[in-house]
């Protein structure tokens, strides 16, 4: 899998004074997957905000005395992977005299928001989505300021704010990344994910709206601009923990439902189904159960190999994937495997797959199936994939992939059955090429000319 999703965010007020430093760390803690490039955090000690970031894992980032830090509102970070350098101005939460934001998504028009700012004297340090940010709350005020980012910033946002000593939350007007809210008798959190608020022992509300600024402190909630809601499918089929809730769905659930569909709509005569491992576990176990034939880990992980998507060259992603995964012998030797991922994206990768399941692992035949359906545009909400030249579906039929990367067959869920599952309107922009706003669609049509 070669894709990448855009960090993850937390924030947290104390209803009765409490320190909330290691709220913060816990929380992190558990969203880790969301990005391992570096962390930050920011606290409100009632005179200054207090920062501290950092590259590397949240456990590196981190030091005891960081979670000393005294303050009753707080918001945190976790920045993904990136194939160029991160430089310690980029980490994240932004802050900015009395302003800290924390940013999960993508702003399509960043450079046009940064040349206005840029009119307005600011001069930019870093290069993340959530510096304008601050600047538009700094220079207009909160309300106003997350109006005019509403309706001049386009793209996707899920974002944690701290201004003149409160904490602020908002959120894009389609709600297209998560956001999570729970509450306990001494804490509000709101979070990426739900396992954010698990780790705290706070308990899981409900998803923040879209289009919405809150003051956590008074409860205030302004309606700014509301769209229908347009939720990321990747959130369900890749990103997200199996053990979180979005949006009141068990995202474990969700995956097992994907598999059974999966199993209706391209089911295959099989010896065993095997995950690749490890977001496609769940739903290749009920494929499996759905088919009556077993499943079993037939490809094992070496967790101290980077990801494949950041080596500089075709070959040294292919012998990436050659020391990242080994075939079991005993489980696929001499007989038909089933191949469950959830999604291709350039398929190079997955070529490896077959070839080391077919030929190490001496398989008889190799099918492979997969959770969502073809990826054939670029996103431009907050996942990084691709443009069109990378992504193989753009360009290539099913047959044609099945080819590329020498499986015996391969079979996508349909659009309708993601739909059927999920059962919540989603974003169709990868797999459909349908945008939402108009200064997207017209960069994918720049894009798709290039």
């Amino acid at each position: 899998m070669e894709k990448r999703e855009e960090c993850g965010i937390v924030g947290v007020y104390s209803k009765t004074g409490k320190n909330v430093a290691a709220l913060l760390y816990r929380a992190l803690i558990a969203l880790q997957h969301r990005g391992q490039d570096a962390a930050g955090f920011a606290v409100f000690d009632g005179k200054k905000i207090i920062g501290r970031r950092g590259l590397g894992l949240v456990e590196e980032v981190f030091a005891e005395k960081d979670l000393k830090v005294e303050g009753r509102i707080g918001i945190g970070h976790t920045r993904y992977p990136t194939i160029g350098n991160c430089r310690v101005e980029d980490v994240q939460p932004s802050i900015y005299k009395e302003t800290a934001v924390a940013h999960n998504g993508h702003l399509a028009n960043y450079d046009v928001v940064k040349r206005r700012l840029e009119g307005m004297g600011y001069r930019f340090k870093a290069t993340v989505d959530s510096e304008p940010l601050t600047y538009y709350i700094d220079k207009f005020g909160i309300e106003e300021g997350v109006r005019r980012i509403m309706g001049e910033c386009e793209g996707a946002y899920s974002d944690v704010a701290i201004h003149k000593g409160r904490l602020y939350v908002f959120r894009d007007p389609f709600g297209i990344r998560p956001l999570v809210w729970g509450e306990n008798k001494d804490f509000v959190m709101f979070a990426s994910e739900s396992v954010a608020l698990d780790i705290n022992d706070i308990e899981y509300k409900g998803d923040f709206e879209n289009g919405v600024l809150l003051d956590v402190i008074e409860g205030k909630k302004i309606e700014i601009l509301k769209k229908e809601r347009r939720n990321c499918m990747f959130e369900y089929v890749y990103f997200s923990r199996p053990d979180s809730i979005i949006n009141d769905k068990s995202v474990r659930d969700v995956r097992i439902a994907l598999g059974e569909q999966l199993a209706v709509e391209a089911p295959v005569k099989c010896d065993v189904v095997v995950p690749i491992p490890d977001t496609s576990r769940t739903a290749a176990a009920s494929y499996a159960a759905k088919l009556g034939v077993p499943y079993d880990e037939g490809l094992i992980k070496n967790r101290y190999i980077g990801r494949t998507f950041i080596m500089p060259t075709q070959e040294k992603r292919k012998e990436a994937v050659r020391l990242k995964l080994n075939p079991m012998k005993e489980v696929m030797g001499g007989k038909r495997i089933v191949l469950i991922d959830d999604s291709i994206v350039r398929a190079t990768t997955m070529r490896e797959i077959v070839s080391i399941v077919r030929n190490r692992g001496r398989a008889k035949e190799v099918h492979v199936r997969i959770t969502s359906p073809p990826i054939i545009a670029p996103c431009f909400y907050g996942v990084d994939i691709p443009t069109y030249k990378e992504l193989i579906a753009s360009s290539k039929s099913v047959e044609e992939i099945r080819k590329f990367i020498g499986a015996d067959s391969l079979a996508y869920l349909s659009v309708d059955g993601l739909k059927k599952v999920i059962g919540l309107p989603i974003c169709e922009g990868c797999i459909a090429g349908k945008y939402y706003t108009p200064f997207v669609s017209k960069m994918a049509e720049v894009v798709k000319q290039k």
